[in-house]
């Protein structure tokens, strides 16, 4: 198993992340930081991590300019030599069971290509939920790619060899269209629909791309015309799609002015 850690401006949060891999019941082989030109302390705090853990297992990537986490995690991915490939972000952290029941599950079904879990925000430091054993993984249908997201990236464990790579020209939703690509063009993907990992609760009012709710509509509105020329949706699917896509703008811009009211709890 290679892990990919995207980094940028993340020397406040990557000791906690780097902390949760290396806790894993079944550690993987190689994990790799990639700075993505930080520009701050970043690259430092991830040669000092390398240092304490070894550079044998962490291996440091620095890109030249940035490029937004789609080149970051690419570039990762491009240097990984396991078959197997993790993504988690730079602030967020995992249980450590995570990658033991994701693993478990693809024996158990090796025609699985990608596989992902349920995540909750939380406060940091928050302890992940001690997972049921075993793990159940329930296979995702096109369907269910046509209407949501139902992989989050630091969930996601797939296979090194697919044909596919996060869309450099995204800076958001990259993640969506990468899955769909895999999902719809027949791969085998799963979720265990268990909590196996944390999205940090952000701090004294910090935002992330995700906050921006008009770039993430139009982020969808061309995730869904890149799939319909692609083939990869038919017509009638792409109608079904920007329907509920149209239907969960209104609902993500409710929910962002209920939150700037602080009358609900932000997500990543």
């Amino acid at each position: 198993m290679s892990v990919v850690v995207p980094c940028f401006r993340a020397a406040a949060t990557l000791d906690d992340a780097v902390a949760s891999i290396a806790a894993q019941t079944l550690p993987p082989a190689e994990v790799l930081l990639v700075d993505d030109a930080s520009g701050d302390d970043t690259l430092d705090a991830m040669r000092r991590i390398a240092g304490a853990y070894g550079e044998d297992w962490i291996k440091l990537i620095a890109l030249p300019t940035n490029g937004g986490p789609s080149r970051a995690r690419n570039a990762g991915w491009e240097k990984a030599r396991q078959p197997y490939v993790a993504f988690l972000d730079a602030d967020d952290c995992w249980g450590p069971q995570k990658l033991e029941l994701q693993m478990a599950a693809i024996h158990a079904d090796p025609d699985i290509a990608l596989i992902a879990h349920q995540m909750l925000v939380r406060p940091r430091g928050t302890p992940v939920p001690v997972p049921q054993k075993p793990a159940q993984a329930r296979i995702v249908g096109r369907g269910t790619l046509l209407v949501r997201n139902p992989f989050p990236t630091a969930s996601v464990v797939l296979r090194r060899d697919l044909p596919f790579r996060f869309d450099e020209n995204f800076s958001h939703s990259e993640d969506y269209l990468l899955w769909s690509q895999i999902a719809l063009s027949g791969y085998r993907c799963a979720r265990i629909e268990q909590v196996l990992a944390i999205w940090n609760m952000r701090e004294n009012g910090a935002t992330g791309l995700s906050d921006n709710v008009v770039a993430v509509h139009r982020a969808r509105r061309d995730l869904r015309r890149k799939l319909l020329r692609q083939g990869l949706l038919s017509r009638r699917e792409y109608v079904v799609a920007t329907t509920v896509g149209m239907a969960n703008w209104v609902r993500r811009g409710l929910l962002h002015r209920l939150r700037r009211q602080g009358l609900s709890r932000p997500r990543p």
